[in-house]
């Protein structure tokens, strides 16, 4: 699902916003859509929360760069170890969830490119069940006020989703 979104996004841009020959128009660099997605799903079997967040590589390169003032390139990482930490340690802050009542932290697992964006893989252990979940979203938040965070969430084939727009960052779902 998240990559029909982002490949959906995508065509929309350049749809709408891509120089063409009329010179009037002014020449965009930059994607027009500041969106992250959340995919969170309960593996009932294994008793996991499972967690993916995807963001466009470029914003999340540079939100890294000006939160740890160090050099990130997440393709092509000289320290793959240190850039695990930054993306783990980024996201952890701010992705925040709290399952049935309790604050329960992320494990991080690891991250890979898709298209043009960064999915970093989570893990929540010993979640058997999961009647509410209330969730703490503002990544990217700082970058760009114009961010959105699109959460979905799907419980034993229960999927629902949300979106914030910034500085709007909390969501609760029952099942």
């Amino acid at each position: 699902m998240v990559s029909i979104l982002f490949k959906w996004l995508t065509v929309f841009a350049l749809v709408n916003f891509s120089p063409v020959a009329d010179k009037s128009l002014p020449k965009l660099t930059a994607h027009p859509l500041f969106v992250s997605v959340t995919e969170i799903e309960l593996n009932a079997k294994d008793k996991t929360l499972e967690v993916s967040c995807k963001i466009f590589t470029d914003d999340f390169e540079k939100t890294l760069r000006q939160n740890y003032k160090t050099t990130v390139d997440l393709l092509k990482p000289k320290d793959k170890a240190a850039t695990d930490k930054l993306v783990s340690d980024y996201v952890q802050k701010h992705l925040l969830l709290t399952a049935n009542g309790k604050k329960v932290a992320l494990q991080f697992i690891g991250y890979e490119q898709q298209e043009e964006g960064i999915v970093s893989f989570y893990e929540v252990k010993n979640i058997t069940s999961l009647q509410k979940i209330d969730i703490t979203n503002n990544i990217l938040y700082e970058y760009k006020k114009e961010q959105i965070g699109i959460i979905h969430i799907t419980v034993d084939g229960n999927r629902k989703s949300t979106k914030l727009d910034n500085p709007a960052d909390k969501a609760s779902f029952e099942f």
